[in-house]
């Protein structure tokens, strides 16, 4: 299987599992991926995540955090950057996601951090996604 955007997919089937009130989803695993997740658990959106081996192929096991009666936390996720149209920010654009609501992720020369912590860190970079 060839994917031109493999973090669009990522998002994608999170999308999709949330939808579908699935406990955990499983995606491909990459360095950027790994990031992104770890950010979406340090900010409450997913429980916790873990690397599995399928041979040599690693995979990314995201358990997904609900509220209630399978409310989700995740109610929304946008590709903003893609492969045919990158977006870069410089520090003084760094957008705001629902007025605060939600997170900006970002790709930096620091790493893949949330908009808030590139803020702080006064460094701009490419706006990978929106999660609210």
């Amino acid at each position: 299987m060839n994917i031109t955007d493999p973090i669009a997919d990522m998002l994608t089937r999170i999308r999709n599992a949330v939808a579908a009130k699935h406990d955990a989803v499983v995606v491909p695993a990459s360095k950027v991926k790994i990031a992104i997740a770890r950010i979406l658990k340090d900010e409450g959106f997913i429980r916790d995540f873990e690397i599995q081996k399928d041979g040599v192929q690693r995979l990314l096991k995201l358990q997904l955090s609900y509220q209630g009666k399978k409310q989700s936390v995740l109610t929304g996720l946008q590709r903003v950057s893609k492969p045919g149209l990158r977006v870069y920010v410089q520090k003084a654009e760094i957008p705001r996601v629902y007025g605060g609501m939600g997170i900006a992720i970002l790709s930096t020369p620091m790493g893949v951090m949330t908009g808030q912590m590139a803020w702080r860190n006064r460094v701009g970079g490419e706006v990978l996604c929106y999660v609210w």
